[in-house]
């Protein structure tokens, strides 16, 4: 059974940065990582993927102040956000997609004031 861990998430003023991890117990390499959110009322939403060659892409509300990376050596994945604005306030979701099946973290609270 995979487990995905993350931590990171905070208050923080817009305009600031927040750095959030994902551990997962198995080894990810071999497998696309992903960051998705969900803020409050609204539905899951894709945020950003990583293949294992480190390919990235990015939801178009976050291009250029997110950046998605991974450390296949220790099983982590990272988004690193900057220049954060309210809209950003989530709860923020680590997913690893293997194909048929997906894993997901149970997810790390962002809070952004204005």
């Amino acid at each position: 059974q995979v487990q995905l861990g993350e931590s990171g998430g905070g208050l923080v003023q817009a305009g600031g940065s927040l750095r959030l991890s994902c551990v997962a117990s198995g080894t990810i390499f071999r497998f696309v990582m992903g960051w998705y959110r969900q803020p409050p009322g609204k539905q899951r939403e894709w945020v950003a993927t990583i293949t294992g060659g480190g390919d990235t892409k990015y939801a178009e509300s976050v291009k250029g102040r997110f950046t998605i990376s991974r450390d296949n050596a220790k099983n982590m994945v990272y988004l690193q956000m900057n220049s954060l604005k309210p809209e950003d306030t989530a709860v923020y979701y680590c997913n690893e997609d293997r194909g048929s099946l997906d894993y997901w973290g149970q997810g790390t609270q962002v809070t952004v004031s204005s």
